[in-house]
C-alpha cells in the first residue's frame, strides 16, 4: 500500500456546457442538463476513475444572459439522489444556498440523499451572489455579502445539530416489548439567534458516515474564514501554480489557527484539462474551443460575475472601465481576480473578456503532461486535488482512461475505493453527536 500523499478527485458535470458556447460543439449535446442518461454515464465514468465525488453547481436566479447549462438543468439534489442508485462509492455533492432556503428542509434533503447512498452524500455551501435571486424568493432585496456569511455560519450550526438530533443508538426497534427508539436519545434543538429559529428535531437520523461532508467555496476574506473553520473540502478557481500556493498555505494557517488540523481540510481547485496525444493536438483543441466563443458571449460572461453589469457600453480596446468602485453585490472572488489582473497587466476589455471566457492554463497537453501538473501542484501544496471539469466533449473519458492510469501508476490516486461511505474514500473520521458528547461530559463533571 502505498504512503504517498493521495489526490481527491471530483467530477463537475455541466451538461450543456461549462460556458456560454460550448453547447455549439459539433459534438455536444445541448440537451444534455436535462438528460438523465448523460448523467448517469458521467457518473459511473467518475466511479471507474476512482474518483472521491460528483460535484453539481447550482445558481436560482437566470435572465437571457444566463449560460445554458443553467437556464435549464436538474435541481442538485434531486438528480443526485436519482444518481446514487445507479453507483456505489462516488460521493455526491449538492450545492445549495443558505440564503434561500429553510434550514429544516435542507437538513432532511441531505440526510435523506445521505441515507439514499449509503453514506455518500455532500452540501457545498453558498450563499447566492446573485441579486436575481432575492426577486424569486419575494425578498425585498439581496443580503449584503458580509450579513450572507454570518447567516451561513448560524445557518450551518443549525443544519448540523438537527443531523445530531437522533443518537446513533436511540432506534432501538425493540419488538418484544414494544419499543421503537429510546426517548432520552432524541435531542430537540432549540435555537434561536440572530436570523434563524428552529426547535427539532429532525424526523430521521444520522447516516453511515454521521454527517453529509461541508464544502465551501471561499475566496473572499469572509469566505476564507468561512471555509478554514466550518468546511471539510474548499472549492476554488486559480489563474496559477503560484497563486494556487499562496491560497492553499493561507488558508491552512486559518484552519490551523481555528484550532483545526490542516489535513482534514481539502483544498480543491476547478480545472478543465484539455488533452491530446500530442502537445500539437491539445493545442488544437483548446483552439477549436476557443473559436467557439464570439466576443459577445465573452462579454456576457464576464458580465454574470458583475451581477449582469452590461459591458457592451464600453469600447473594447480601451482600458477595463472602472466598475470596481461600484460595489457589486456580487462574486467576490471573481471581481477580485480581474480587478488584480487588470491592474497588473494594464488590460483593455476586449482582453479580459477573451481571457475570462477561454483560459488557457497550463493543463492542455498530453496524458504525461496533464499528469505531470495534477503531481506538481499536489506535491508542492498547491492543491490536494482538483475538481475536474470537461471542456469539450470526450475529453472526460480521455481523462479517466488515459489520464487517471498514470497518477496510479505513480501513487498518487487509488485503485480501489477505502470503504463504503463519503468519509471513509476522503479519510475523515465520523463526527461525533454532538448531544452525546454533551451527556458524557455531564456524566464526568
Amino acid at each position: 500500500m502505498t504512503t504517498r500523499k493521495q489526490l481527491k478527485l471530483g467530477h463537475m458535470i455541466e451538461g450543456a456546457g461549462r460556458t456560454w458556447t460550448d453547447w455549439r460543439h459539433p459534438d455536444a449535446q445541448p440537451g444534455a442538463s436535462t438528460n438523465f442518461a448523460y448523467y448517469k454515464d458521467a457518473a459511473l465514468l467518475a466511479e471507474r476513475g476512482k474518483f472521491d465525488f460528483l460535484f453539481i453547481a447550482d445558481s436560482l436566479s437566470i435572465n437571457e444572459k444566463s449560460s445554458p447549462h443553467y437556464l435549464n438543468r436538474f435541481e442538485p439534489i434531486t438528480i443526485l439522489s436519482a444518481l446514487a442508485a445507479v453507483t456505489e462509492h462516488v460521493g455526491l455533492v449538492a450545492t445549495l444556498s443558505v440564503t434561500y432556503s429553510e434550514p429544516f428542509n435542507v437538513a432532511r434533503q441531505f440526510a435523506s440523499l445521505d441515507h439514499i447512498s449509503g453514506g455518500r452524500a455532500g452540501w457545498n455551501v453558498v450563499t447566492s451572489w446573485l441579486e436575481g435571486s432575492a426577486d424569486n424568493f419575494g425578498k425585498e432585496e439581496h443580503p449584503a455579502h458580509d450579513v450572507r456569511y454570518r447567516l451561513a455560519a448560524e445557518y450551518l450550526d443549525v443544519v448540523q445539530g438537527l443531523w445530531d438530533s437522533w443518537e446513533d443508538d436511540a432506534l432501538v426497534h425493540d419488538k418484544a416489548n414494544g419499543v421503537f427508539f429510546d426517548p432520552e436519545k432524541l435531542n430537540t434543538l432549540g435555537h434561536k439567534g440572530d436570523f434563524l429559529s428552529v426547535k427539532g428535531p429532525l424526523n430521521i437520523a444520522r447516516s453511515a458516515q454521521g454527517q453529509p461532508v461541508i464544502f465551501q467555496a471561499g475566496a473572499s476574506e469572509d469566505g476564507r474564514n468561512f471555509a478554514a473553520k466550518r468546511a471539510d473540502a474548499i472549492f476554488v478557481g486559480h489563474g496559477g501554480i503560484q497563486e494556487a500556493r499562496d491560497y492553499y498555505a493561507d488558508v491552512k494557517a486559518r484552519a490551523a489557527g481555528f484550532g483545526r488540523d490542516p489535513a482534514s481540510l481539502f483544498i480543491l481547485p476547478a480545472v478543465a484539462p484539455i488533452i491530446g496525444s500530442t502537445e500539437a493536438e491539445a493545442n488544437a483543441r483548446w483552439e477549436e474551443r476557443a473559436d467557439l466563443v464570439s466576443i459577445e458571449s465573452a462579454l456576457a460572461m464576464l458580465g454574470r460575475s458583475f451581477n449582469d453589469h452590461d459591458f457592451t457600453v464600453y469600447e473594447l480596446d480601451a482600458p477595463f472601465p472602472d466598475v470596481f468602485a461600484r460595489g457589486f453585490n456580487s462574486s467576490q472572488s471573481a471581481t477580485l481576480k480581474i480587478a488584480q489582473a487588470v491592474q497588473k497587466e494594464n488590460l483593455t476589455l476586449r482582453q479580459v473578456a477573451q481571457r475570462f471566457a477561454t483560459p488557457k492554463g497550463e493543463l492542455v497537453g498530453t496524458p504525461e503532461q496533464i499528469a505531470d501538473k495534477f503531481e506538481e501542484w499536489l506535491v508542492t501544496e498547491a492543491s490536494d486535488g482538483f475538481v475536474v471539469g470537461q471542456p469539450l466533449p470526450g475529453q472526460f473519458r480521455l481523462f479517466v482512461e488515459e489520464v487517471t492510469p498514470i497518477l496510479q501508476k505513480r501513487g498518487i490516486l487509488r485503485e480501489t475505493y477505502e470503504g463504503s461511505t463519503f468519509r471513509d474514500s476522503l479519510g475523515l473520521e465520523v463526527p461525533a453527536n454532538r448531544f452525546t458528547v454533551a451527556k458524557d461530559q455531564r456524566a464526568v463533571a
